[in-house]
C-alpha cells in the first residue's frame, strides 16, 4: 500500500495522544529545566550537537509511527516533518532579525524561543484540527487550498530576499501603544517593575512578534504538510517534532542567510510542488514515495547550489562600472 499511494487512515487511541503530548511535555521541560536552567550564550558546537540530538529524536518518533501504525504512516511523517523543517527555515532568519532589532543579549534568547516554540505547539494543533475538519466537510477545499499554496510559491520565487522591518510591523506598534513597557531589560523576565507599575520588558515585544511570525508561516505550512497527510495524529505529530528543534537550529544558522541564497528557491518550488499535490489529491492521492523524493531531491539541490555558489558578494564588493 505503501508505494502503491493509498491514503493512511490511521485508528488512533487515547493512549496514542497522552504519549504524544506527554512526551513533547517531558522533552520541554528537560529542555528548560535541565539543560538551559541557567542563561548562557549558546555556542556553535552546542547548537549544532542540539540539532543533530532533536532530528534523531524526530526521525526516532518517525520509525515508532512506522512500527506502530505501518509503513505508509511512517512515510508520511517524515514528509511532513520534512516539509515543516524546510519552511521553517525562513522562521528563523525572522527571529535573527527581531533578536537583532531589540538588542535581545544571546544568553536570553533561548528562553523567549522556549515559550515561543510552546505557543506555536498549541496554535499548530489549533491549526490542524481546524484544516482537517474543514478539508473532511468541504473536500473542495483541497482545491482552494492547493491553489493557495501553488500562488505563495510562485510569490516566493518572484519576490527574492525581502528583508523584514520590525518596524513596519503594524502588531509591534499596536503593542507599543496598548501595553506600557520598559526599554530596558531584566535579565529574562518578560515584565518588571518602573517606579512602583509593572511594565513590559523588551523580550515581551520580541515574544509577541515571535509568536506572530509563527501564525503567519502556519498559513502556509500547516496546508503545505497537509497536503502529504489527512490524519490529524501525524500531521501534529511531524509538526511538534519539527518545530522543537528550530531553537537549537537558530544558533546553528541564523547568521548564514546570504550564505543559502538559493534556499528561498527551494522553498518556493517545494510550495508549488505540495499546492498542485493537494489539488490532485481530490481526484488521486498520490504516493508518499514520489512526495519525499521531490522534497528531498529540491532540497538537497537549493542547498548544494548554494554551498558551490558561494557567499552573494556584498555591495561594498560588487565592482563599479
Amino acid at each position: 500500500m505503501f508505494f502503491l499511494g493509498a491514503k493512511v487512515d490511521l485508528d488512533i487511541s487515547a493512549w496514542h495522544w497522552l504519549l504524544l503530548n506527554g512526551l513533547l511535555a517531558a522533552l520541554l521541560l528537560i529542555d528548560i529545566l535541565v539543560i538551559h536552567r541557567k542563561a548562557h550564550v549558546v555556542k556553535p558546537k552546542e547548537a549544532v550537537f542540539e540539532t543533530l540530538v532533536w532530528v534523531a529524536i524526530g526521525l526516532a518518533f518517525g520509525g515508532w509511527m512506522a512500527f506502530e501504525f505501518g509503513s505508509a504512516a511512517g512515510g508520511e511523517y517524515i514528509g511532513g516533518y520534512l516539509i515543516e523543517k524546510s519552511l521553517s527555515v525562513d522562521n528563523v532568519f525572522v527571529w535573527a532579525v527581531l533578536f537583532s532589532h531589540f538588542k535581545v543579549p544571546s544568553q536570553y534568547q533561548h528562553r523567549v524561543l522556549f515559550w515561543g516554540i510552546f505557543g506555536a505547539l498549541i496554535m499548530r494543533l489549533g491549526f490542524i484540527f481546524a484544516g482537517v475538519a474543514i478539508i473532511d466537510t468541504f473536500k473542495v477545499s483541497l482545491i482552494v487550498f492547493g491553489l493557495f499554496l501553488a500562488y505563495t510559491g510562485v510569490q516566493l520565487l518572484r519576490s527574492g530576499d525581502d528583508d523584514f522591518d520590525p518596524q513596519e510591523s503594524k502588531v509591534l506598534k499596536a503593542f507599543n501603544r496598548v501595553i506600557p513597557s520598559s526599554e530596558a531589560l531584566d535579565g529574562q523576565k518578560l515584565f518588571t517593575v518602573v517606579n512602583a507599575k509593572r511594565v513590559a520588558t523588551p523580550l515581551l515585544a520580541v515574544l509577541v512578534m515571535v509568536e506572530v511570525s509563527d501564525v503567519i508561516f502556519a498559513v502556509d505550512s500547516v496546508p503545505a504538510v497537509l497536503a502529504v497527510t489527512s490524519e490529524q495524529y501525524i500531521a501534529f505529530a511531524s509538526n511538534a517534532f519539527a518545530i522543537l528543534g528550530l531553537r537549537a537550529l537558530y544558533f546553528v544558522v541564523a547568521g548564514m542567510r546570504d550564505r543559502f541564497q538559493y534556499l528561498q528557491t527551494g522553498l518556493g518550488i517545494i510550495l508549488i510542488f505540495v499546492g498542485v499535490k493537494m489539488v490532485w489529491s481530490y481526484w488521486h492521492h498520490l504516493s508518499i514515495v514520489i512526495s519525499l523524493s521531490v522534497i528531498v531531491l529540491v532540497l538537497a539541490g537549493s542547498i548544494f547550489a548554494s554551498i558551490r555558489s558561494g557567499e552573494p558578494p556584498t555591495k561594498e564588493d560588487t565592482p563599479k562600472h
